[in-house]
């Protein structure tokens, strides 16, 4: 059975992050909320690690292997939102510890499938949930027009960065392993 969170829910509305009403928003009220992002985020990966004994990012590897026996290494590092060589890398580690097995197909040697053990089902089993983090599940669960009315104003701030700070590389941040 997964195991629950031990910190508290963060509540969505205005005055639960601040005390201000949403007629108040301000830069820093919008700041403090990627702030509590990002810190809920790094909790939660945290307490998978102390609670599983893998990463967050290696315990969401697991649940898409779970969901989609035989990706190959590509297919996974684009469903993770990361470089090939991170992914590889992830799986070679997780392939060490017997939670992940790689199997090359007969036709063309150079493919290889990955697929869960039975030990990394059974951690999968035991993990805390979400198995994907609080923050991509979050993302997941929202309805389609909200989740496009995000994406598009995160586009709108990326582009007053890349105006702001030219050198910036505009590049985002690799999951920690």
């Amino acid at each position: 059975m997964p195991r629950k969170s031990a910190t508290p829910p963060v509540d969505s509305t205005e005055e639960s992050v601040t005390g201000a009403s949403p007629a108040s928003v301000t830069p820093l009220s919008v700041l403090q909320r990627f702030r509590v992002l990002i810190r809920t985020a790094q909790r939660h990966s945290q307490w998978v690690e102390r609670q599983s004994g893998v990463t967050g990012a290696q315990l969401w590897a697991l649940q898409e292997l779970l969901e989609r026996p035989g990706l190959r290494v590509g297919e996974l590092a684009k469903m993770l939102a990361l470089h090939q060589s991170t992914a590889s890398n992830m799986i070679d580690k997780l392939e060490s510890a017997g939670f992940v097995r790689k199997e090359r197909t007969t036709a063309d040697q150079r493919v290889v499938r990955l697929y869960l053990t039975e030990t990394g089902e059974e951690l999968l089993e035991r993990a805390p949930s979400p198995a994907r983090g609080v923050l991509p599940e979050a993302l997941r669960l929202m309805p389609a027009d909200e989740l496009e009315r995000l994406q598009a104003d995160l586009d709108a701030l990326l582009g007053q960065i890349r105006h702001l700070d030219e050198g910036f590389g505009m590049q985002p941040l690799p999951f920690s392993e």
